[in-house]
């Protein structure tokens, strides 16, 4: 946001600030200063001057000698221009002067005739057509005859071209300080001056006609458009606009065209609130309806450029066609032109998000959509017509209509909040008197009764006591805070039993010789494909992103198989021979739309190299024994396609699974490029802390000798041998202190389809040493309860 301080006057008077204290102190207060720049510093001894006689160059075809009137004194100027006459008035650079561009002018001869100065030209001075309508743009800049009486004044003030032009960066929950009456509101806040509150007035022609007799609005789009008012302005006088405007916008950037659209233009500047003017004969049926586009409706623009719509955005319509981008930009086809004869003014307040869309799919982004995307405040729309309206009247360029259409569905309350000082000076570690802030929020034109603030419509961003404690804080001056020391009452940090755990779990694995890895939670669809999940699985039931980097990243994964499959395969195709890989993933899970997923953790875990089968299954039993999970059976799992259906295996306690493992099916493999075995696991960590057991009891060595028994079995091939080692527990009691299989033997002497299984029982009391007797006592119950539960006996 560019701002004219010679602008700003018109609102507060901080003239006896110098701009670089101006600059620092609103920097200070929050309104962010880029630059500024003095606006007529590289133009210097260029006066307003009349040519008084004009005569040839005798050397010289194209050349003129001219006898120049500079106020005190007639000086002589040689210049090739063809477009002086003698009682010209003109600016004239008289040495030593200074030009835009780093040009000086000194005294000198012209083809022998001497030639003090220089007569400036449009470019000369750094101005266009636009800024100096109707003069030569490649001769000497005629003056009108209103200088006639200002020869020798400063050319800089006869055209207005002395400003000091401040840049400010706005940031976007502060869009009513784009615009010259919001940073006057700052200023005058800031310096504690008084701000001049601006109040239009308007007086409409007094000959009977009235609006109704020109147009009719509706909005068929409540949700997108706030508010939509109107006003008509007839017998209308294209004209440019006079130079004090012209000179407002130039230094505001904004290029001036004629006195309809600049006056728009003014009011987009001076208030905030972007406006549209339309030529009342190109509006077919009288009407204007703020309604959805229709999906490939053709819209030409102002820029001459054609645009494709669709439902999402929003178009100001007659009854026929779409006459403006809503926000955004008018049409080509109801613009401004030198014979407009009626104007229909709009102000109107469309929904941010809305204009902010349309805006980049079309690929144009306008002053007006630019402020409109940060949210505006709908009842700025009246006070910026009726400015509209007045700067009519001023200009002489039209009568106003009486009446306004105001369309305003919904408006919303002011809103209310508490007010606590000594809350703030709690929050903000001060000792602000009450009063001191309610002079600072009342400046601010927040109203302040009793302990409750009514905040202002154009202030959004005033929501909760934080954003009260920080008005107070950036105009009483962060500089004027006292560093203090912490006086809150706080508590030791540290980690939740939770995460106690999986420090505990991470260093078991890096102690089992195992890599962390981290992936991303999100995955590909096609994730799931790669590990042969059934089309049916509830696991393919993933939270979609509602926008994703790509398709690669567009699902919420619901097993953390398929991220270790793919750090696995990495590896392999890096030709590292011996892998192991663990995580602590995080899983989502959906549950009702109305509500988020569960995040779950669990234990991922990658391997191939030098390991099996028996080695992810040691790596699974050690993370139970860490959480003192005993009671713990593994059964065999051939239902799990990701997994070779003779080697895997799930974990349980209870009816409740904790987890599966075993080797990865080469089909699944195949999918990944890898031809060696690969051995996984995934362990439900959060019901496994759930179950751990955080009291650990110190167990002494024994003190009395073990004994063992070996037992060799003929059992079906089924029969898994964790049954056995079940059963075995189960009948020994107390006494059984271990247990583990030495020996499988197939073949001819067993049977088909039977199996020996060879084990080992290690008997042992804490209290004594065992007899044979009560070894052999234990021997029978364990042979009694296989024979009884599992039908098998010892083989022969």
């Amino acid at each position: 946001m560019n701002l004219s301080k010679n602008w700003l006057a018109d609102y507060v008077d901080v003239s006896d600030v110098a701009v670089k204290d101006y600059c620092d102190r609103m920097t200070d207060t929050g309104s962010k200063v880029e630059c500024f720049e003095e606006l007529g510093e590289n133009i210097q001894n260029v006066v307003i001057a009349k040519i008084i006689k004009i005569t040839p160059h005798e050397n010289s075809d194209h050349l003129q000698i001219c006898q120049v009137d500079i106020g005190k004194e007639v000086v002589q100027i040689v210049t090739g221009a063809q477009n002086v006459f003698e009682g010209a008035i003109v600016p004239a650079a008289i040495p030593v002067a200074k030009l835009p561009g780093d040009i000086t002018i000194k005294a000198g001869k012209l083809r022998g005739v001497e030639s003090n100065g220089m007569l400036c030209s449009i470019g000369e001075l750094e101005l266009t057509e636009h800024d100096m309508p109707g003069k030569e743009p490649n001769g000497i800049l005629i003056l009108d005859d209103e200088y006639a009486d200002k020869i020798g004044m400063d050319i800089r003030d006869a055209l207005m071209l002395k400003d000091t032009v401040v840049e400010f960066e706005i940031t976007s929950n502060r869009p009513d300080c784009l615009s010259v009456i919001g940073l006057a509101r700052e200023s005058a806040v800031s310096f504690g001056r008084e701000f001049k509150k601006p109040t239009p007035s308007v007086n409409c022609a007094n000959d009977g006609d009235k609006i109704s007799n020109y147009l009719s609005v509706a909005i068929d789009a409540p949700d997108l458009c706030q508010r939509y008012m109107a006003r008509v302005v007839k017998n209308v006088k294209i004209a440019p606009s006079p130079l004090w405007l012209r000179m407002r916008l130039r230094a505001s950037g904004v290029r001036p065209i004629n006195n309809i659209v600049d006056i728009t233009n003014y009011v987009m500047l001076e208030y905030g609130q972007p406006m549209h003017a339309f030529d009342y004969t190109c509006l077919d049926g009288s009407s204007i309806i703020v309604r959805r586009a229709a999906d490939g409706e053709q819209f030409m623009s102002l820029d001459d450029q054609e645009h494709t719509l669709d439902n999402s955005m929003l178009v100001i319509a007659d009854s026929k066609k779409a006459v403006a981008l809503a926000g955004v930009m008018g049409g080509a086809n109801s613009e401004i032109k030198d014979t407009t004869a009626t104007v229909v003014f709009e102000s109107a307040c469309f929904l941010g998000t809305s204009v902010r869309v349309t805006a980049k799919k079309n690929g144009m982004r306008t002053e007006s959509s630019a402020r409109y995307e940060k949210g505006l405040d709908p009842e700025n729309c009246y006070a910026g017509l009726e400015r509209a309206c007045e700067l009519v009247e001023l200009l002489g360029a039209g009568e106003v209509v009486n009446d306004i259409i105001d369309v305003y569905p919904g408006k919303k309350p002011l809103t209310v909040l508490d007010f606590a000082p000594e809350t703030i000076n709690k929050f903000l570690g001060t000792d602000i008197p009450a009063s001191e802030m309610i002079s600072i929020l009342e400046t601010l034109e927040c109203k302040v009764d009793g302990d409750k603030i009514t905040i202002p419509s154009f202030r959004a961003d005033l929501a909760c006591m934080n954003d009260i404690a920080e008005e107070v804080a950036r105009i009483y001056g962060y500089n004027n805070i006292v560093s203090t020391r912490i006086k809150a009452e706080t508590t030791q940090g540290g980690r939740t039993p939770k995460q106690k755990f999986e420090v505990d779990v991470e260093n078991a694995m890096c102690g089992m010789g195992l890599d962390q890895i981290q992936t991303f939670s999100f995955i590909s669809p096609k994730f799931y494909d790669k590990i042969r999940l059934p089309a049916d699985s509830a696991l393919r039931n993933s939270v979609v992103i509602s926008n994703p980097l790509g398709e690669d990243t567009s699902i919420m994964r619901t097993t953390a198989l398929p991220s270790m499959l793919e750090i696995v395969a990495r590896n392999y195709n890096f030709n590292n021979a011996n892998v192991k890989l663990f995580e602590v993933a995080t899983v989502y899970i959906p549950t009702t739309p109305d509500k988020l997923p569960d995040e779950n953790k669990v234990l991922s875990v990658g391997m191939y190299g030098n390991c099996d089968f028996y080695t992810v299954k040691g790596v699974c039993e050690s993370i139970l024994k860490l959480a003192q999970i005993k009671d713990f059976t593994i059964k065999a799992c051939s239902d799990n396609v990701s997994f070779h259906p003779g080697r895997c295996a799930k974990i349980y306690v209870g009816a409740k699974e904790l987890g599966i493992f075993g080797e990865v099916h080469p089909l699944t493999l195949k999918n990944y490029d890898v031809d060696t075995p690969v051995y996984a696991a995934e362990l439900d960590f959060d019901a496994i802390f759930a179950m751990m057991d955080p009291n650990k009891v110190y167990t002494p060595l024994p003190k009395y000798p073990a004994t063992t028994r070996d037992f060799s079995f003929v059992c079906e091939e089924t029969l898994e041998v964790g049954t056995i080692f079940a059963e075995v527990k189960n009948a020994g009691g107390k006494l059984i202190e271990d247990i583990s299989l030495f020996d499988i033997y197939r073949g001819p002497q067993v049977g088909e389809n039977k199996k020996s299984v060879s084990i080992r029982v290690t008997l042992r009391a804490a209290d004594r040493t065992l007899t044979v007797e009560e070894a052999e006592k234990v021997s029978a119950k364990i042979l009694k309860g296989l024979q009884n539960e599992l039908g098998i006996a010892l083989r022969a």
